[in-house]
């Protein structure tokens, strides 16, 4: 992905994912979280960090918890699954981060919409599963993103590829400076 989109991206969400409040406040599923503060992002990397740039997405996590960056929760796993849907309901932006083999050769962030269904398929579930979930179990579904970092090697082994490693320093960049400028907009 090409610098400027990735300041477009910034740019426009800004202000689209801040918490509501109260929003919690009226639904019935989510009294027990009125006293806890909830996320502003939530960056949620999964993929198999034992398939080489499989591994791409709980390593931009991990590289994003290790910032300490003002409200920003992250979360890694292996693959979605239900249990998520809760912590996906407490946040005002969700940023999914996957490794992607049948995208073009660049990072890719796409915006997201809640599944028209929360039904799952196999063990695992898609973002707009997720999505979906949250909005249906939790009474909320936040904006969302799904930012993909191009794969090209998957087999057993922990190092990433050249590609993907570009792409994880891209991902990273990018998610930081969202969550940057989202504290600055909080401040104003």
């Amino acid at each position: 992905m090409k610098s400027n989109a990735a300041n477009d991206f910034v740019a426009a969400n800004v202000n689209r994912h801040k918490w509501k409040e109260e929003s919690v406040r009226t639904n019935d599923a989510a009294t027990k979280m009125k006293t806890t503060r909830p996320t502003d992002l939530l960056v949620i990397g999964y993929g198999n960090t034992l398939r080489r740039d499989d591994g791409v997405g709980p390593r931009v996590a991990e590289a994003i918890e290790k910032m300490n960056l003002s409200s920003v929760r992250t979360l890694i796993c292996q693959q979605l699954s239900p249990e998520l849907a809760e912590p996906i309901s407490r946040a005002g932006l969700v940023v999914f981060v996957d490794a992607a083999v049948d995208t073009p050769h660049e990072v890719q962030i796409r915006e997201l919409a809640p599944g028209g269904t929360t039904q799952l398929m196999a063990h695992a579930a898609d973002p707009r599963t997720m999505l979906a979930l949250a909005r249906d179990v939790f009474g909320h579904a936040p904006h969302a993103w799904w930012l993909t970092v191009p794969a090209v090697q998957l087999g057993f082994g922990e190092e990433l590829s050249a590609e993907a490693a570009s792409g994880f320093s891209i991902a990273v960049r990018q998610i930081k400076a969202l969550a940057q400028n989202s504290c600055l907009a909080d401040t104003n």
